[in-house]
Formats: C-alpha cells, structure tokens, sequence
C-alpha cells in the first residue's frame, strides 16, 4: 500500500492541529464543528478508496520573479528590495509577502533548481505546459488533458479539466488537448482577454471582486423554452449525431460527440451546483481574498472535492495586464501585489482541502513559463530568465518541508541538482500515480509517452512508494 506524506500520516487522524482550529475557526471553515462532526468528516474523505488524486495547477502568467518569491538572495546587489522571513521549517526561508505561506511550509517543497533553455513567453508556455518543445508536426496535450485522460471517469457529471481564468493570447496550443482530442479539453471559465488597442483588458482581472465570471454560461435553456422542448432537441440532436458518426470513427468526430455528450450532462445533472461560490460562508470566502485569483481558488477546491482531478487557475495581471508577473519595470512593485494576491489564496486553499481531508489527494503546483533575471535593469525590473529558476510542489504525493537545488550566490545559475521541464512533470505523474513512461497515439500516427523519456522524477521529494 503506497504510503502518504508525513502530513497525511500525522493528521489525517481524525484530529487538527490547535493552530488549524483557530485559523480556521477565525475564516468561518469551521462553523458548527465544535460538536466534533468535521474531523470525522474529513478523516472519511481522506480514505475513501474511490477517490481519485486530484492536481490543482496556479499558473503564474509571464513568469514569476524567483529572486522576490522562493530564492532571494539578501546582502547581494541582486538581491533587490524584499526581505526574507522564516518559515515553520527550520532554515528555510521565502519572501516577506508570503507570511501564511511561510507557516505551513512543512507541507512544501521548493525547486530552486529549474534550468530550460525558452526564454519566449510562447514557446516557454507550450514547453513547460507540455514537456517537449514546440517542434515539428505533433500537436502535444497541455499537461491537464494527460491528467484528465488517466484520472477522468468518462460518465462524470463535471468535466474532467477545469481552467480558470487563463490567459490564452499568447500560446493558445498550451492551452490545448492537442492529439488527445477535444474530448479532452478543459472547460474555460472566466478566461481573461487580452489587452486592446486603448490598454484596456476587456476580461475581469484579479483585482475585481467577486464571481463574476466565473459561472458556465448556457446551462439553462432560455425562459421561453420548457423542459419538454428541451429534451426533444437533445432527442434530435442525438440523433443526427448517430447518423452522422455511423462510419465515421476519425477522432474529430468522436470528440466532438463526447464533448457534446458531457456538456449536456453537465446541464441535466446538479454538479453545476460546484460553481455557485455564493454556497460557501462569508468569512472563507474572505479568506481567500475577494478577488479573481481568491475566489478561483475556492472554486478550484469546490471542483476537487467533487472529483475533478485537474484544475488550474491562473494569477495574470493585478491590472489589465494579462502577463503579470511579466516585470520588465517596476519589478518589486508589481510582485508585492500579486504576491498579496497569491498568499491568502493559495495558503487558504492549503487549510480548506487539509481540513476536508483532501490535501493528502491533492497536489498543488504552482509555477509559470520561466523566471525573472537575477540582475535588475534600468527599469528597476527584471527580464526573462530561463537558466535558474523556481516551482513548488504541496500536498498530495509530496514531502513538504524541503528545498531541492540551489542556485549561485548572486542566482545566476544552478550550482546544484538541476532540474528540467521533463523531470518536473514526471515527478507530478508520479505523484499523482500515473505513469510517465505511458504512451499515446499521436496526430501523426507516432505514440508519444506522456513525458521525455529521459526524464528522471525527483524521487527524494516523493512521499508515496514508487
């Protein structure tokens, strides 16, 4: 039997910590638990054997400055304005504007390691969300409809991949199922547009409050039409669909009939239920931060808790930029913000899943196409840098508490343990207890294993028996 993460073994017990009560009592997740009915709650869930793991992707959009966030480098000029904090791990140590991060560092692992070779946003993008470069005729999958392939149940009521609010502009293909087929694709909610002509972004960003958008649009038939009319048009739909597919078996075809096949699930059944954030208590939608970025995050919980085992939300622009963490001037600024943006979110999705007995299922990963230049330019910002760079991995599957690769004093390079696209997401499919090594069949009749085969998981970061 695999064994779980030492977060997992410890308190999945059926008991929380006096520190969880008390955060979470204060953000309202809580509520009526003190007649003792939650921590059975979630010792149930964590072991219910039909559960599937779940990823949870927070894509930071432009590329995140790891000097700022997990890798500074103080007393150094490259080092910049932000100070270092400790966290609940001794030795370890991360920015000052992750404060609630910072505390549950034990169930984090950073990789300080990275090291690629794309340094386009567009090209990163389809690299680091695929695991190979964008060369040639094959059209390779997002990451997220591998996932949803190997861990998706075909007669799910919601869909098996969930983006939340991306910005797909700049690599629409990252984005995309590719060879798998539109089976396989994410269903978009709140996508972000991009910017036009007069510097406006048409989408809500993240520094709007609430849901709005983030609803699936056209679950319910207009007002004018009943449910009889409605179901006699899916009748007929169905079909000329089954006329059309019979001797038709090339996977366009069949994609677009699963996919029609889901959506109309999706609006007969209750589990479009999972996108009215309005359920959740007042006070835990606080806590995750009343903003685009806080409440996908919440959505995002909501989605796992119900079997979706791929969502990814993204974190662009606190304005109308869409590539946010893009800061090629007024570096520090910018990351301050989204920073004050990311740690109520994402610390708070860490205790809400860990106190619904989710988190050991669930991984989080959080990164973006690349990293930020080590030396600050005439703009005080820092341009792109794929050399040397930081992701991060929670929950599910993974020993938190730990730190993987370092980088040069002044951060210019790896002086230990590189890490590559390739070994990064092989170590997620085996957190996630898929196989790596497994193949496909591609758009041009070659399989394609899921990831490089000559990707190495970093087994030392790896909680489960592999």
């Amino acid at each position: 039997m695999a064994r779980y993460n030492r977060f997992a073994d410890g308190i999945f017990d059926g008991a929380l910590s006096r520190r969880d009560l008390l955060r979470l009592s204060a953000a309202g997740v809580l509520g009526g638990c003190w007649s003792g009915w939650l921590a059975p709650l979630a010792s149930q869930a964590a072991t219910d054997s039909r559960r599937r793991g779940s990823c949870i992707l927070l894509w930071m959009n432009g590329g995140p400055s790891q000097m700022d966030t997990f890798d500074l480098k103080p007393g150094n000029p490259n080092g910049g304005l932000f100070k270092e904090i400790a966290t609940s791990v001794p030795g370890i140590r991360i920015s000052e504007h992750l404060p609630q991060l910072a505390r549950l560092m034990d169930h984090v692992a950073i990789i300080r390691s990275m090291s690629t070779k794309e340094g386009d946003h567009a090209r990163a993008t389809r690299f680091v969300r695929t695991g190979y470069r964008p060369v040639g005729p094959v059209e390779y999958p997002t990451f997220g409809s591998l996932v949803a392939k190997e861990l998706g149940r075909d007669d799910a009521e919601l869909p098996n991949f969930v983006s939340i609010a991306p910005y797909r502009a700049i690599a629409p293909s990252a984005f995309a199922p590719g060879f798998l087929g539109p089976q396989y694709a994410p269903l978009i909610v709140g996508e972000t547009a991009p910017t036009n002509n007069a510097g406006n972004n048409d989408g809500d960003d993240n520094a709007k409050s609430g849901d709005d958008g983030l609803q699936v649009a056209d679950l319910a038939p207009p007002a004018a039409v009943t449910t009889a009319t409605s179901q006699a048009r899916v009748k007929l739909l169905d079909s000329l669909n089954t006329r059309f597919s019979a001797g038709r078996h090339q996977r366009p075809v069949a994609g677009h009939v699963t996919a029609y096949q889901q959506a109309v699930r999706l609006m007969r059944s209750g589990a479009a239920g999972a996108f009215k954030l309005d359920d959740e208590p007042a006070a835990l939608r606080d806590a995750y931060g009343r903003n685009r970025f806080g409440q996908s995050c919440l959505l995002a919980r909501r989605l796992v808790e119900r079997g979706v085992p791929f969502v990814e939300v993204t974190l662009g622009g606190i304005t109308s930029n869409g590539l946010g963490w893009d800061t090629h001037a007024d570096n520090f600024d910018g990351v301050r913000q989204l920073s004050e943006v990311l740690d109520p979110a994402w610390s708070t999705l860490m205790t809400d899943l860990k106190s619904r007995g989710l988190l050991y299922s669930t991984l989080i990963v959080w990164m973006g196409e690349f990293g930020r230049t080590p030396k600050i330019n005439d703009n005080a910002g820092r341009d792109h840098y794929p050399q040397a760079w930081s992701t991060v991995l929670a929950g599910g599957g993974i020993k938190g508490g730990q730190v993987i690769g370092r980088t040069s004093a002044d951060g210019s390079e790896v002086e230990d343990r590189a890490v590559s696209v390739p070994d990064l997401l092989a170590t997620v499919c085996t957190a996630l207890g898929i196989d790596p090594m497994k193949q496909n069949d591609s758009n041009i009749g070659r399989p394609i294993r899921i990831v490089d085969p000559k990707a190495q998981p970093i087994r030392e970061i790896l909680s489960k028996v592999t």
